[in-house]
């Protein structure tokens, strides 16, 4: 005769046995047998109480994002269960795996109108690729392996619906998951046709590039080989920094507003474009029309989705630079165009360290990023807030291949930072993690620095409090509309956080900065620094004018004065003075 097990304990052993080892939430009434299931096996399971399911669902996608596998976060009926959803809808947007468990009434109350009952599956329907209720204690541990097969098939949210009675319920333990059966997926490889195909743009182009998204990850060596075989510079995807090293001489950056200088002129000047990898949605503001395209992608879907295309790989991308490396005949001596990418890398770098000791009121960013260059480990981890915030991370981090880096990158949601810290810190324990915000995106989930303090992580947080939301100042002022709504009224958060229970510091003066950094390093409890920043616009490297020969001699001097941008060289100058 089997042994008895109840139900709830039985679905959270489908979670053990596809490696879950962190569930993020909150409880409530119509949750309580699954919270009995995690009190049970407490020492196979890490339960994490945050202080807002959306928190706990923001740090599933963040464990998910620098893992590459499930984050479970789950929410009682109601309320917990309408949290949960802008933590989905990142996981959705960015593409990974997270298992979404909601918590419902007991089946004798359903569809009654009962206390917080409500219809929740057409809720999860568009964020969902599977989304299911629970009907006996015997499918739920059942529907919950199904739900994770999907979650990692279509990289996805996975919902399921737990009447509450269900998980009190005895059933048979005698359920097997189907995790060991789990295999990642070949992906196609490429054509010898498209590979000659491809070469032949590449070789033949006079300013050609790579652009790569997240898509190349575990490639970056690959990439880097083509780069140099062909002379090739590189921009990236946001979601692509660290895959290749900040300071690899050929790597331009990203494109965009949140950008460098040197891969928004990539871009504009290219003329045929190694597109792999990416889904980069603003192709069309930076891709000549003209250009020619190589496209790489494992979903056909992508493939002419943002520029007309001159062939189509569908493919692996690791296995097509393998094969592109592999049908370089002769190796393409540094070109002009080559060398001029690099020279305009040269200056932009010179540019932004003309700031790193700045002593200005209230601090520039290139400061504040400066230190925290100099006290971060070689394999720390980066969660970054979205808004300013991420374009001065993408363009004064310096990282390397070890670093992880994440953001809200297609679904942009204010808050992120600080709960995907905590779900870095969760699968990372003994790894140095960062979480970097505005001020805006930081008073939105700062509750769940508590959580940071209960579990005990040392989760270095950077503020930077400007009261004002600048970014989309920055969009009025391009729109030249009346600022509305964008003013924030300043806080200590530094001395907040002392009185959550963290180190707190609000930083005022560059001595000040580097005192808090200092000690922040060999913190073992959270840290929070409250860095005082200029509300002065970032440079907008996607509206650059700085060029007096094709462009206004007075904008320019206006422009080049507002953003000191006295050292930043055009472009087209530095390409006309490469031998």
């Amino acid at each position: 005769m089997s042994e008895k097990i109840n139900a709830s304990d039985a679905m959270l052993k489908v979670l053990e046995d596809w490696g879950v080892k962190t569930v993020y939430g909150l409880p409530g009434g119509s949750f309580d047998s699954t919270m009995n299931a995690l009190h049970n096996r407490k020492d196979t399971i890490n339960y994490v109480q945050v202080r807002h399911e959306e928190v706990g669902a923001l740090a599933a996608a963040g464990e998910a994002k620098v893992t590459g596998k499930l984050g479970v976060a789950f929410g009682s009926a109601g309320p917990g269960a309408v949290h949960l959803l802008n933590g989905l809808y990142d996981a959705k947007y960015d593409g990974v795996p997270v298992l979404a468990l909601v918590g419902q009434v007991g089946t004798q109350m359903m569809n009654t109108n009962y206390f917080q009952e409500m219809n929740e599956n057409p809720m999860f329907e568009d964020v969902s690729v599977y989304n299911r209720t629970a009907t006996t204690p015997e499918n739920l541990p059942v529907v919950v392996d199904e739900a994770i097969r999907q979650a990692y098939k279509y990289n996805g949210v996975a919902v399921v619906t737990i009447p509450t009675d269900l998980g009190w319920q005895e059933i048979d333990d005698t359920f097997v998951s189907t995790a060991t059966n789990y295999q990642k997926p070949l992906y196609p490889m490429p054509r010898d046709k498209q590979i000659q195909d491809a070469l032949d743009i590449l070789t033949t182009a006079k300013t050609p590039i790579i652009y790569a998204g997240k898509g190349i990850r575990g490639a970056g060596k690959e990439l880097i080989a083509l780069s140099e075989k062909l002379s090739l510079p590189i921009a990236t995807s946001a979601l692509a920094k660290t895959i290749i090293p900040d300071d690899y001489k050929a790597y331009m950056g990203s494109a965009g507003r949140v950008a460098n200088k040197p891969g928004v002129d990539l871009l504009r000047a290219a003329d045929a474009v190694l597109f792999i990898g990416s889904d980069f949605p603003f192709g069309g503001y930076f891709f000549a029309p003209d250009a020619k395209f190589i496209q790489v992608d494992i979903d056909s879907e992508k493939l002419g989705k943002r520029h007309a295309v001159d062939v189509p790989i569908l493919a692996d991308a690791k296995e097509t630079l393998i094969a592109l490396n592999d049908a370089v005949k002769t190796p393409i001596a540094p070109t002009k165009w080559y060398k001029a990418s690099i020279a305009n890398k040269e200056n932009w770098m010179k540019w932004v360290e003309s700031f790193n000791e700045d002593d200005g009121m209230p601090l520039r960013f290139e400061p504040v990023f400066n230190e925290i260059n100099k006290i971060k480990d070689d394999d720390a981890i980066f969660q970054i807030d979205v808004g300013n915030a991420t374009v001065e991370a993408m363009r004064f981090l310096r990282l390397g291949e070890k670093n992880k880096f994440t953001t809200s990158a297609w679904y942009a949601t204010m808050g992120y930072a600080l709960p995907a810290a905590i779900g870095a810190q969760s699968a990372f324990p003994d790894r140095q993690v960062f979480s970097i915000s505005g001020d805006g995106g930081w008073t939105m989930v700062m509750q769940d620095v508590l959580t940071q303090v209960k579990y005990n992580m040392p989760i270095i947080n950077v503020v930077l409090s400007n009261k004002e939301l600048g970014f989309i100042r920055a969009e009025q002022d391009d729109k030249q509309q009346p600022h509305s709504g964008v003013d924030l009224i300043d806080a200590d958060w530094g001395g907040i956080a002392n009185n959550m229970g963290a180190k707190g510091y609000t930083v005022r003066t560059l001595a000040e900065l580097k005192t808090a950094f200092a000690e922040a390093k060999g913190s073992k409890v959270p840290v929070v620094i409250d860095v005082k920043v200029t509300s002065d616009r970032p440079l907008p490297v996607e509206q650059l004018v700085i060029d007096s020969k094709t462009q206004d001699l007075e904008a320019v001097k206006a422009f080049v004065k507002e953003y000191q941008a006295e050292g930043l060289i055009p472009f087209r100058e530095i390409l006309e003075n490469q031998n």
